[in-house]
C-alpha cells in the first residue's frame, strides 16, 4: 500500500506531502490547482521519462519520493527479481531531477530507471486518459483474461512455456543442420583432418608438465653439475680450508683436551659423526657428477615432443585437456555428419513431436481462455451495464491460429463491443471514446477486483463525460475496488467524492508573488464543504451544505451495506 507521497519543486508544487490511507482516496480541487502536476510527480517516481520543464522555476532539482508498506509474501518476492528488496516490509522509490541527469533511489540505494519502473509497475496501477491506447492493445487484452484466468491457467500455462522454449531450440538445432548440410563434405574432411592429428600425437592429461620440467632440467644441466661439484670441493678437497679437513683438525683438538677434562669426549664423538655424514655426502655427490652427462639426443627429443603438444595448443586449446575435449566434440559431429541423412531425419521428428504436444498444450490453455473470457464476458457487461451502458453488447473473442504460436500459445484475443442498440460489434479500440474507455476501463478493475495483484490503483478524472445516476454508480465501483485495493481518484463529481475514505483538495495559492500548490487532507466538515462547492454552488449555504450531507449519508449508507 502507497503510504506516503513527497513532492518538492515540481512544476507549482513547492513542497508537498500527501499520506493516502486505504480504501478509496479522493483528490479534488479547482481546475488548475495541481491535480495532473501530483499525478505526473508520481508517474516521474515511478521511472517515466523527465521533463526538465517540470523543475520549479528558481530551483536547481525536482523531487518525488513514493513510500510503500509491502505485507504480500508473493509482492516482495516478485519486487526482489526485478531488483527491489523491502527492508521491514516497507520500500521507499525516489527519484531525483536535475536539468543535467537524473538520481534513481529504492531504500537509499542507487539503482537504473529500468529497475526502477520494473518495481513501480508491480506497486502502482496507474489509469488516465493518456492510458487507452494500452488498453485498446491486442496483448494487453489476452493479459487481461490470463490475468482473470491465472488460478487454473498458471500451471498450464508454465508447462506451454516451457514446452514452447523446447520446440524452438530444436527448431533452431535442425536449421543449423540444413545450413551445414550444404558444405557437409568440406566439414567431414576437416574434422576428420583434426581428429587424425589429435589422435596422431597420443596426448596424456599432464604430459606437458613433466616434459618441460624435464626439458628445464636437461637444458640446464651444465649449471647443475658445476654447482654439484662446487659443492663437492667445499666438503673434501685436497684444499686444507675443505669441511672435512677442518673437521678432522677440531677432533684432533679435542682429543687432546679430552686428556685433561673426559667430558670433552662427547664433542669429539659428535663431531665423528658429523664428519662420516660429510664423507658420506662427499661420495655420493662424485657419484652424481661422475654418472650425470649431458643427453643431447633426449633433450632433443624433448623438445620436439613439447613444440608438437603446443602447435596443438595453438590450434585446438589452451591446455591437453581442453584438446582431447575438443577431438571428442569433433569426433561426435563427424559421426553425426557421416550419417547426415539420418541425423536431419530425427531431429524432424524431434521437432515435429515436440510440436504435437506443443498444439495439445496450446489447446488446453484456449480451452481455459475461452471459458475465462466468456465467463468475463458476461460480468463484464453486467458492470458496464451498471455504469450507463444500457445497450452495451461485449464479448472477448478468442481466436486460435498455428499462426500465432508463441510462448503464450496460439491464441489472439480481442474485445469486441458495441456501446449503441442496432450496431455490431466492433474491436474496442475502434469504437470507445476517452470518457468511454475509462468507464470500461473501471468496469475491468471492479471485475478482475480480486486477482489483480498490484495493491494501489490510481484513477485520473475517470469521470469525464459523465453525470447524475451514472456518476453514482461509478462511484459504487470505486468504492467496490477499494475494499480489495488502496485507490487514489481524481474527480470533479460530488458522488465521487462523496464515497471517499480519505478525501484530500488540492489548492493553489499565492505567496509573495509566486504561485504555489498545497494538498491538504479533510476531515468530515471540510468534506462536506468541498463536496457542496462540487455540487456548484456559487456560495457555500446552508441548504448547500445539507444537500452535501445528504450525499455523503448516502455514499456511507451504500458503502456499510
Amino acid at each position: 500500500m502507497l503510504e506516503e507521497i513527497k513532492v518538492k519543486n515540481v512544476a507549482l508544487i513547492s513542497e508537498a506531502q500527501l499520506c493516502p490511507g486505504s480504501g478509496l482516496n479522493i483528490l479534488t480541487g479547482e481546475t488548475g490547482a495541481g491535480k495532473s502536476i501530483l499525478i505526473d510527480s508520481i508517474f516521474l517516481a515511478l521511472g517515466a521519462r523527465a521533463d526538465k520543464g517540470l523543475i520549479r522555476q528558481g530551483a536547481d532539482h525536482a523531487y518525488v519520493e513514493l513510500a510503500f508498506t509491502v505485507e504480500d509474501k508473493a509482492l516482495e518476492e516478485k519486487l526482489s527479481d526485478a531488483g527491489a528488496y523491502a527492508e521491514n516490509g516497507r520500500i521507499v522509490l525516489a527519484r531525483r531531477i536535475e536539468k543535467d541527469r537524473n538520481i534513481c533511489r529504492i531504500n537509499g540505494e542507487l539503482v537504473s530507471g529500468k529497475v526502477l519502473r520494473q518495481a513501480g509497475s508491480l506497486l502502482i496501477d496507474i489509469h488516465s486518459q493518456n492510458e487507452h491506447t494500452q488498453l485498446a492493445a491486442v496483448q494487453r487484452q489476452l493479459e487481461i483474461i490470463d490475468e482473470y484466468c491465472q488460478d487454473k491457467l498458471k500451471a498450464p500455462a508454465g508447462k506451454l512455456e516451457k514446452l514452447y522454449e523446447e520446440y524452438r531450440l530444436a527448431e533452431a538445432e535442425l536449421d543449423e543442420a540444413k545450413m551445414r548440410q550444404g558444405h557437409k563434405d568440406r566439414d567431414i574432411d576437416l574434422y576428420r583432418y583434426e581428429l587424425a592429428e589429435i589422435e596422431a600425437a597420443n596426448l596424456t592429461p599432464g604430459e606437458d608438465e613433466e616434459l618441460e620440467g624435464q626439458f628445464h632440467r636437461l637444458s640446464n644441466l651444465s649449471k647443475i653439475t658445476g654447482l654439484a661439484y662446487s659443492a663437492k670441493s667445499c666438503i673434501d678437497d685436497e684444499n686444507t680450508q675443505c669441511a672435512l679437513t677442518m673437521v678432522g683438525n677440531a677432533i684432533g683438538s679435542l682429543r687432546e683436551a679430552q686428556r685433561y677434562d673426559e667430558s670433552l669426549g662427547a664433542y669429539a664423538d659428535a663431531l665423528l659423526e658429523a664428519e662420516e655424514n660429510l664423507r658420506e655426502t662427499a661420495r655420493d655427490l662424485s657419484r652424481f657428477i661422475e654418472t650425470t652427462d649431458r643427453d643431447e639426443d633426449s633433450l632433443s627429443q624433448i623438445s620436439d615432443r613439447l613444440d608438437v603438444i603446443n602447435r596443438l595448443k595453438t590450434k585446438y586449446a589452451q591446455t591437453i585437456e581442453g584438446i582431447l575435449k575438443y577431438g571428442d566434440e569433433k569426433r561426435e559431429l563427424l559421426e553425426k555428419l557421416e550419417n547426415f541423412d539420418r541425423y536431419i531425419e530425427e531431429l524432424e521428428k524431434k521437432k515435429d513431436k515436440l510440436k504435437q504436444d506443443l498444439l495439445l498444450q496450446c489447446e488446453k490453455v484456449s480451452g481455459i481462455r475461452k471459458r475465462g473470457a466468456k465467463d468475463f464476458s458476461k460480468r463484464l457487461k453486467s458492470e458496464l451495464s451498471d455504469l450507463g451502458f444500457e445497450y452495451v453488447s461485449f464479448d472477448a473473442e478468442v481466436a486460435s491460429d498455428e499462426r500465432y504460436l508463441s510462448k503464450d500459445g496460439y491464441d489472439r484475443l480481442t474485445f469486441m463491443i458495441s456501446l449503441n442498440p442496432g450496431q455490431s460489434d466492433k474491436p474496442l479500440s475502434e469504437v470507445a471514446s476517452g470518457g468511454e474507455m475509462s468507464r470500461i476501463m473501471l468496469a475491468i478493475k471492479t471485475v478482475m477486483a480480486d486477482t489483480d495483484a498490484i495493491p494501489t490503483l490510481i484513477f485520473d478524472e475517470i469521470d469525464a463525460g459523465i453525470s447524475g445516476q451514472t456518476a453514482w454508480k461509478v462511484s459504487e465501483k470505486m468504492a467496490l475496488i477499494g475494499r480489495r485495493h488502496q485507490l487514489l481518484c481524481i474527480t470533479h463529481l460530488p458522488q465521487i467524492a462523496a464515497m471517499a475514505d480519505n478525501h484530500f483538495m488540492i489548492e493553489k495559492s499565492l505567496d509573495k508573488k509566486e504561485t504555489k500548490t498545497g494538498i491538504m487532507q479533510l476531515e468530515k466538515e471540510g468534506m462536506i464543504g468541498e463536496i457542496a462547492r462540487l455540487l456548484g454552488s456559487d456560495e457555500i449555504t446552508d441548504s448547500a451544505l445539507e444537500n452535501a450531507r445528504q450525499l455523503k449519508k448516502q455514499a456511507d449508507e451504500v458503502k456499510a451495506g
